[in-house]
């Protein structure tokens, strides 16, 4: 499983949850940083990550559409990078069990 860090969470998240989440990527990485909802959502799909955002509109288009792609939806306002790196270390089987789920297209954490 990899993940698919949206523009509203920092870069800097990557390199504190590599070793959890292989092959995981930030929306900077692959040009995505300028690009709208539906272009992140579509390289996702295409590529199978799971999308990690903070962002309300990935929630409405993952109601909408289901999945692929996985969202995981962080409605935690706002804090620290560190408090987010945590949250993914800690909570990692949960996102784990939650990937591999065929039923389920979102996850929240709050």
């Amino acid at each position: 499983m990899k993940l698919l860090l949206d523009q509203n969470l920092s870069f800097r998240i990557l390199p504190k949850i590599v070793d959890l989440y292989p092959h995981s990527a930030h929306v900077k990485d692959h040009a995505l940083d300028r690009r709208d909802d539906e272009a992140i959502w579509r390289f996702a799909q295409e590529h199978q990550f799971v999308i990690v955002s903070k962002d309300a509109d990935f929630y409405q288009r993952s109601l909408l559409r289901g999945a692929p792609p996985k969202f995981v939806y962080l409605r935690v306002g706002n804090c620290a990078t560190q408090d987010i790196v945590t949250l993914l270390r800690g909570e990692h089987p949960t996102i784990e069990e939650f990937a591999a789920s065929p039923a389920e297209a979102v996850l929240i954490f709050s």
